[in-house]
């Protein structure tokens, strides 16, 4: 075979088959596999924290994590001084899931060391962070009132049913779009390690829930409240008291 004839044998550089074998071998190797089943909790973690979990030493588990965004299965968020990895899609979680199933492995659970009141809900800045700023963000995806902005990583915008929700629960939404800022993005809660809402939207939001005494802010901490007329009014937030994940 001649050398023309040769480089006409090799499979394309995104050949399914050559994709695939990739894929399977970042996944193969122990720490690698530790890594992503510890992340299907949707928790992200720091690079200490999944080499302990992988039982390695950092410089190595800097080295699995550069493999595994290399083939696309993980991303990193950067978050004040901090940097944490997730899983990069839905997708990625399902194959992984369907995998462990093969497998039998069990899942390992994210054990937050956060004080309860502050895990709960408490203040980030101007907006509501704890498992209750997750549970706001996480409610207005599962409505479909926010989408995400192609051009701007993390940002979102409402949808028409979005903003017109809001609104009717009291929100000024076009005050909150006219700021000078950001008017709506993920920021990584440092307790719960999943998004809650934050922009000029979230804070428009926390001023709306204190004014209408749904939360009630602590005086002596960042911890917020959640009063009877909020859980009446906003069950989602109730349901985060009775299971935090």
């Amino acid at each position: 075979m001649n050398a023309r004839s040769a480089e006409r044998a090799q499979p394309p550089e995104d050949d399914a088959d050559l994709r695939l074998a990739r894929l399977a071998a970042a996944i193969a190797e122990p720490a690698r596999a530790r890594m992503l089943c510890s992340l299907l909790d949707r928790h992200a973690r720091t690079a200490t924290e999944l080499a302990a979990l992988a039982e390695v030493a950092a410089s190595t588990a800097s080295a699995h994590l550069a493999k595994l965004r290399e083939q696309g299965l993980v991303e990193s968020l950067a978050q004040g001084k901090h940097r944490y990895f997730r899983l990069s899609s839905r997708e990625v979680a399902a194959a992984l899931e369907a995998l462990q199933v093969v497998a039998g492995t069990p899942r390992q659970r994210f054990t937050p060391s956060t004080p309860s009141r502050l895990r709960q809900a408490r203040t980030c800045y101007d907006h509501m962070a704890g498992a209750a700023g997750v549970a706001l963000h996480d409610h207005l995806q599962a409505q479909g009132w926010l989408k995400s902005k192609p051009k701007e990583p993390g940002g979102y915008e409402l949808t028409e049913a979005g903003a017109r929700a809001l609104q009717d629960w009291g929100v000024d939404v076009e005050a909150a779009r006219a700021r000078r800022r950001r008017f709506a993005c993920a920021c990584l809660d440092w307790s719960e390690r999943r998004p809650h809402l934050g922009g000029a939207l979230a804070a428009a939001w926390l001023e709306l829930a204190v004014r209408r005494g749904w939360v009630r802010p602590d005086l002596d901490s960042r911890a917020l409240a959640l009063t009877p007329k909020g859980r009446r009014e906003m069950p989602f937030l109730a349901a985060c008291e009775e299971a935090p994940s």
